[in-house]
């Protein structure tokens, strides 16, 4: 019989029920083209007829974006490669909400146009008390170049040379300054840099003095550089980039600089990013004196640079809401993470999965708090499985260690242990 008679028609399979429900969730262009292709490997032989059906099902995603959820079992906290903070499920909440028509921009009392994210400004400034008035931007490279631009364009930016960082991707905090139309005026050495350094540099020409703070690497040995408290009184406003977002001291890192602790010490204005420590979608932060922040706020350029209804929604939520999985992964029990990683070992090896539990160490990552490792623990597997992993459904991404690949738990709560001990069962069967 000829193969090509038994191709079960399109219209046919896109009537299966299962079918119609995946085109109403994904768009029926997508779910034709799925059809399309499993009926090709029914001709040539390679897909009997009858499981045609479950071929579609099985390479149709869950969404219609291209986006994967990822169990992030790397050992580090903010992953950018996986999008940093993951949202508590109060942001995600809010992001469903704004997601509609809302009241983004408008005062429903009076039927008037409204100050647009007044709640998430109102709850940034509430978190930040120190702060006499707050903006927020697309990300922290934008807050940056907001504040250089209204400040210092045409002007001169005065730096230390050991601060002129790199970050991700060859991207160079220089030539962002640069990019603004503001010259850079380098003090000090790599190494070393002094209050006097700073005073010299400054003239007539000086539009603020920047610290920024070296967040993805650490120089030791014969070192000095000058803090935020040293740097007021010079006649010029001073900018402290912590790129963070730390808001408030943390504990487990001491020496990751914050917003309230910068203001206190005499910035006049602070920049950070709001989807790292601060564990809150992606978004730049102002935060400083009210008059300067004003002016930040109705040059131009912010209106280019300004978010959107589902970023002040998720940040409101994240400052005003419950504990961020951040906030948690930081704060998680090592002799917890250790019993978990047993249990899970433990099941896999009644299994006859090669698992155990080890020791491990984690990291803030995201460019914050350089050299600083937490106390973690891990289920250490053979290396293959990191490939295996990373192919699953979902996805979930380790690190190798030697010839082992380590499934490395601060980063997840909990409640995704059991979906990581059946993504590992998954690959063995």
């Amino acid at each position: 019989m000829d193969v090509r008679r038994q191709v079960p028609r399109t219209d046919a399979v896109l009537a299966v029920p299962a079918v119609v429900a995946a085109a109403r969730r994904l768009g029926r262009a997508q779910v034709k083209r799925a059809v399309t292709a499993a009926q090709q490997r029914v001709r040539e032989g390679a897909l009997a007829p009858d499981a045609l059906v479950a071929e579609v099902l099985a390479a149709l995603p869950d969404t219609a974006a291209t986006l994967r959820p990822v169990l992030n079992a790397t050992g580090v906290l903010l992953h950018t490669n996986l999008g940093r903070a993951p949202l508590s499920a109060a942001a995600v909440e809010a992001l469903a909400v704004a997601a509609g028509t809302t009241d983004v921009e408008l005062d429903l009392a009076t039927g008037g146009r409204g100050r647009r994210g007044a709640g998430a400004l109102a709850a940034l400034a509430e978190a930040v008390p120190a702060a006499q008035g707050v903006a927020v931007v697309n990300n922290g490279a934008a807050a940056l170049v907001l504040a250089a631009t209204a400040l210092a364009a045409g002007r001169e930016i005065v730096l230390a040379r050991g601060e002129m960082v790199e970050i991700g991707d060859g991207f160079r905090i220089p030539e962002l300054l640069e990019s603004t139309g503001a010259r850079l005026r380098e003090v000090g050495t790599t190494n070393r840099v002094t209050r006097e350094d700073y005073t010299a540099a400054i003239g007539p020409r000086t539009g603020f003095v920047l610290k920024v703070h070296p967040s993805n690497f650490r120089i030791t040995g014969f070192t000095h550089s000058v803090p935020v408290a040293q740097l007021t009184g010079l006649g010029v406003p001073v900018v402290a980039d912590i790129g963070s977002g730390l808001l408030t001291p943390h504990p487990a890192l001491p020496e990751e600089p914050d917003a309230t602790t910068m203001l206190a010490h005499g910035a006049d204005l602070v920049t950070a990013s709001g989807d790292k420590l601060l564990g809150g979608p992606q978004a730049g932060l102002l935060l400083g004196a009210e008059p300067l922040v004003t002016r930040l706020r109705r040059h131009p350029l912010a209106r280019a640079l300004r978010v959107d209804k589902l970023t002040l929604a998720a940040l409101e939520a994240t400052l005003r809401g419950p504990t961020t999985p951040t906030a948690q992964a930081l704060a998680a029990d090592p002799h917890a993470l250790q019993q978990r990683a047993r249990v899970i070992a433990t099941a896999l090896a009644a299994r006859g999965v090669d698992a155990t539990a080890v020791a491990s160490a984690a990291t803030v990552g995201g460019g914050g708090a350089p050299g600083v490792l937490l106390d973690s623990a891990a289920v250490s597997l053979p290396a293959r499985y990191a490939t295996l992993l990373r192919s699953g459904r979902p996805p979930v991404l380790g690190r190798l260690d030697g010839n082992r690949c380590l499934l490395d738990l601060r980063a997840l709560s909990a409640e995704q242990d059991t979906a990581v001990r059946d993504a590992v069962l998954a690959c063995t069967s």
